[in-house]
């Protein structure tokens, strides 16, 4: 079974603020997330592709080589 974690656990594994993640649930932006009743989780596999989508290969958006980002992060 898939371990869940509290926002603050969450944050705490990806290197962010508690605050952070609950700004990103506003806007959509952050990681993907449960609602269990009235509490929100996180799981490890779901920080890991979020993360995965941040990596980047340059400053600029426009001159991001994504391709090559999401083939390293599969090797």
């Amino acid at each position: 079974m898939t371990q869940l974690m509290t926002t603050a656990t969450a944050a705490e594994y990806i290197s962010k603020s508690a605050s952070w993640l609950n700004k990103t649930r506003m806007t959509g932006s952050g990681p993907v997330y449960l609602k269990i009743g009235g509490a929100v989780r996180y799981t490890k596999d779901e920080l890991d592709i979020w993360l995965s989508g941040t990596r980047r290969t340059a400053v600029y958006d426009f001159a991001n080589d994504n391709n090559r980002a999401a083939a390293r992060a599969a090797s």
